[in-house]
């Protein structure tokens, strides 16, 4: 029989801080690609579209699909962006 190791209440705390925080990480960088000064914008834009080794590992951490994000991001690219859609892109 197989059994499911489940960690302690302590290890699940910790496991899903460490989530929220990699998403709030993300978070910011898509409101400065929408809304910051014009260099963090690029910076921003540059760091969510072409980083192939730290944005994937950043998302895997954030229990996020790289390659799902940037797709829903792709989409918006282009068009003016609300704060409301900031919480649909995650």
């Amino acid at each position: 029989m197989n059994r499911i190791k489940v960690g302690s209440p302590v290890e699940i705390a910790e496991a899903a801080f460490e989530i929220i925080l990699w998403r709030a990480v993300i978070a910011r960088t898509i409101q400065e690609w929408i809304s910051g000064p014009l260099r963090r914008r690029r910076e921003a834009e540059q760091y969510l579209f072409d980083d192939n080794r730290d944005f994937p590992l950043v998302c895997r951490s954030a229990g996020m699909d790289a390659g799902r994000l940037r797709s829903r991001l792709t989409r918006l690219r282009g068009r003016a962006m609300p704060d409301s859609l900031l919480a649909a892109a995650l």
